[in-house]
């Protein structure tokens, strides 16, 4: 076979390969050739190399009538482009393949077929000279085939390969792109299919495909074959692992998301032409994960070799987007492609640009946020292809799913919204690409938007799409960070919403001086850490009933808590590795606490809930001991198992030294001590009392925050939750300043770091004035005004920067 003028195995190609096989397949060579030593498994397979179409189409004399059905082409004229390029797939077609050729790809199949068994079953992809360069992905321009057996099948593909050079979207891309058509030619490859429809496949990608954060490995998986992933047919699970830890050999993975995964694509029946077809997942299926973070930690070594390599081989880092599949009869796990990311990763650096979203409206649907833009546009909704004749540029398209063939609508749509499909995805892809924002999986979108009605879809609210009913209004910031010094005073941000966390860290920023453990559990848990402690105390049946089904598929509800409260804490701390990430332990209130689901049988009721049961009482206390217990399991799994030592700890509302004493002594119990593993635990500071002896207080703590909310209510008398009084709750009173300078100079005569947490330093320029004058070590602020204070603070400082 390797003697064959038109044929290449995989194992003889490389990088270097492109002009001979296409992007795709010197890409698979290069994974061939390098790790065939190491874990990276790369199915057996062959290039039919570039000067085989060319031969093929020389010797059926095609190129003057293919190039007459081109000429003069414009990429506007959708109608003129529909049929030039309908004649030249024909040309193609009709080319056929000289015997030569065919003999050459049946000698290369029979000798596939001794190295693997009788009549073997392929994957046939197209993989063009052009493809993969560093402007110019080329994904899902042209044809692929799977489940392809025997020869004449096989011979079959292959012309339709060679005819997917000139489909009505590769076309487009290619003058888009500015390519010459004729300067362009498909190689193909022929791959040993994996056997991936008793099992499951997906994505991956090296860096996070919405922020562009670096240190990532982004995995979607579902059942069956991989064409649903890409082609956005599904919703997968989804999984995270943070590149830093675990090369430092943490093995861990840092969050999951489950995915409705509803279809899964197996091989055709013998009875059908269709060499692929989709079945339905069974609801057992759709309620766990396809694959066990054995696997996906298996799969991120894999990438990050990969990664490493093609890195070493451009010079600088190179994210890459990598398909892979695992064979559910052997179980081992394989690459099917690997090229370079070709979107995020080339955004400028330094060039932060912000929507806000200035108004609110009706929600209509949710999904997964691609971009961080907002857009607002008459919704087109689209069920078939011959619909989108009527899309008109600037609408924003709503439908299903998207193919390759839709991405002319998609060049000139604001925004996209599909019902199905995640973030790696072909409409999530193409929507990077063109620099639009796209909500993904937002389920049930296309019954619930009107054809022709106005919306808002917002991907500037974390993770989460939104699409909105209406024109809102937004606005757009853009900042050149690196012309912004650092200030000698730390400013550190106050950030509880980890699905914010890896975009927020672009800001100039010290880390997180508040991470709000309260703000996840009632985001990412919902239900009240004693219920899920003591599950069979839930005396309410619905309430019950229903923390076990939102518990389903984890060993029990509370290893839910415990991985759920670890993957929000291990999100935050892994967006800010290795600054200081420092999370308050909860502090719901018993009225909060009581709202959660489950949590009315756990709370006592109190007249004023602000000074009763919260804080640092209920850690040892009784009646929420086994729930701290929880808090702090997951603690331990952030620090230990994902190695995530950025984690410092917190304790809020802590009204005695004796009652300090006891919470620290309750911590080391669970196996969090404070000076172990670098352990820093700091102290909210926000009662008088701890202002008054801070210095007994420094015994146990390494540093103090001031929490100036809760200072000025207690300093003032004023209940801060209550309307009538609320015009007498202002932190710049100089009582409450003074109680403030003195904990700082409490912090300095004790060799304790001192900080503000509150919200006082985002909304007034003065109190930041005073805080720097005072002299205190950092302050946190909100991350809309982070920007604004850092400028002001460094006009305060003199102009001088941080050395």
């Amino acid at each position: 076979m390797l003697g064959d003028r038109f044929i290449r195995g995989f194992a003889t190609l490389g990088l270097t390969d492109v002009a001979l096989v296409g992007g795709k397949n010197a890409s698979l060579g290069e994974l061939h050739r390098e790790f065939s030593s190491l874990d990276v498994r790369v199915p057996d397979g062959f290039a039919i190399t570039a000067a085989a179409y060319r031969h093929a189409l020389d010797r059926a004399h095609a190129w003057e009538p293919l190039r007459a059905a081109l000429a003069g082409l414009e990429a506007r004229d959708v109608s003129g482009l529909a049929e030039r390029a309908r004649r030249a797939r024909e040309i193609v077609y009709e080319a056929d393949l000289p015997d030569d050729l065919r003999e050459q790809i049946a000698r290369a199949y029979v000798h596939m077929e001794e190295r693997s068994g009788p009549s073997p079953s392929v994957a046939v992809r197209s993989s063009a000279t052009a493809e993969d360069l560093p402007h110019a992905s080329f994904a899902g321009q042209h044809d692929s085939f799977l489940n392809i057996v025997g020869v004449d099948a096989l011979l079959e593909a292959c012309r339709r390969c060679y005819a997917s050079l000139f489909t009505d979207r590769a076309i487009h891309y290619r003058m888009d792109q500015g390519f010459d058509h004729f300067d362009v030619a498909i190689s193909v490859g022929v791959m040993q299919m994996v056997r991936a429809d008793r099992a499951a496949s997906g994505v991956i990608f090296t860096v996070d495909t919405e922020s562009g954060f670096r240190d990532l490995v982004l995995i979607t998986a579902s059942y069956g074959l991989g064409e649903n992933v890409v082609q956005g047919v599904v919703n997968p699970d989804e999984f995270t692992v943070f590149k830093p830890t675990f090369e430092a050999g943490h093995c861990g993975v840092l969050r999951r998301r489950l995915g409705t995964k509803e279809v899964r694509m197996v091989y055709g029946d013998d009875e059908s032409l269709a060499t692929t077809r989709n079945l339905p997942t069974t609801p057992e299926e759709r309620e766990r994960f396809c694959i066990s973070d054995a696997e996906v930690l298996s799969l991120a070594e894999s990438a990050l070799a990969i990664e490493r390599h093609y890195s070493e081989r451009a010079g600088q880092a190179q994210p890459m987007d990598i398909e892979w599949a695992k064979d559910g009869e052997n179980g081992n796990l394989y690459v099917l492609q690997a090229r370079p990311e070709t979107v995020v990763s080339r955004r400028p650096a330094n060039v932060l640009e912000e929507y806000v979203l200035d108004g609110g409206g009706p929600l209509l649907a949710t999904g997964r946020a691609v971009g961080s833009q907002v857009a607002s546009g008459r919704a087109r909704v689209v069920s078939t292809l011959a619909e989108l004749a009527a899309f008109r540029a600037g609408e924003i398209l709503v439908t299903e799913t998207t193919s390759p063939d839709w991405e002319p609508v998609l060049k000139v749509a604001a925004g996209v919204i599909t019902a199905r499909g995640g973030r790696t995805c072909h409409a999530a892809i193409v929507a990077r690409e063109l620099g639009i924002p796209a909500v993904v999986g937002a389920e049930g979108a296309t019954g619930v938007i009107s054809d022709g009605s106005l919306v808002t879809l917002s991907c500037a609210e974390g993770e989460v799409g939104r699409v909105y009913a209406g024109e809102l209004p937004f606005s757009v910031e853009r900042i050149d960070l690196g012309s912004l010094p650092r200030p000698r005073t730390q400013v550190m941000l106050n950030l509880g919403n980890p699905d914010l966390a890896f975009r927020t860290s672009f800001l100039p920023n010290d880390g997180v001086g508040l991470a709000r453990m309260e703000f996840i559990i009632n985001q990412s848990i919902g239900i009240h850490p004693m219920a899920l402690a003591h599950a069979d105390r839930v005396e309410d049946p619905a309430e019950r009933d229903e923390i076990l089904q939102r518990t389903r598929g984890y060993p029990s509800p509370s290893d839910f808590f415990v991985e759920r409260l670890s993957e929000g804490i291990g999100t935050l701390a892994a967006a800010f590795y290795p600054k200081p990430v420092i999370v308050r332990l909860s502090d719901f209130k018993s009225n909060e606490y009581a709202a959660l689901l489950g949590g009315r049988g756990f709370e006592p009721h109190e007249e004023n809930p602000m000074l009763g049961f919260r804080g640092a009482s209920r850690y040892a206390h009784p009646d929420y001991a086994d729930g701290f217990a929880l808090e702090c399991r997951a603690l331990r799994r952030v620090r230990e198992e994902l190695g995530l030592i950025n984690v410092k700890l917190m304790v809020p509302f802590c009204r005695r030294v004796e009652e300090a004493k006891r919470v620290i002594e309750q911590l080391a119990r669970h196996g969090l001590c404070r000076g172990e593993a670098g352990l820093e635990i700091f102290l909210m500071c926000e009662i008088p009392n701890n202002v008054i002896q801070l210095d007994a207080f420094a015994e146990y703590f390494d540093g103090f925050s001031i929490g100036s909310n809760d200072l000025t209510q207690l300093t003032l008398g004023v209940d801060r939750d209550s309307e009538i009084v609320a015009f007498d709750f202002d932190e710049r009173d100089p009582g409450v300043r003074e109680m403030i300078r003195m904990a700082i100079e409490g912090c300095r005569r004790t060799g304790r770091h001192s900080g503000i947490c509150g919200q006082a330093p985002s909304d007034y320029p003065e109190f930041c004035e005073f805080l720097v004058a005072a002299g205190i070590d950092s302050i946190s602020l909100n991350p809309d005004s982070i920007l604004a204070a850092t400028r002001r603070i460094l006009a305060i400082e003199g102009g001088k920067p941080r050395a």
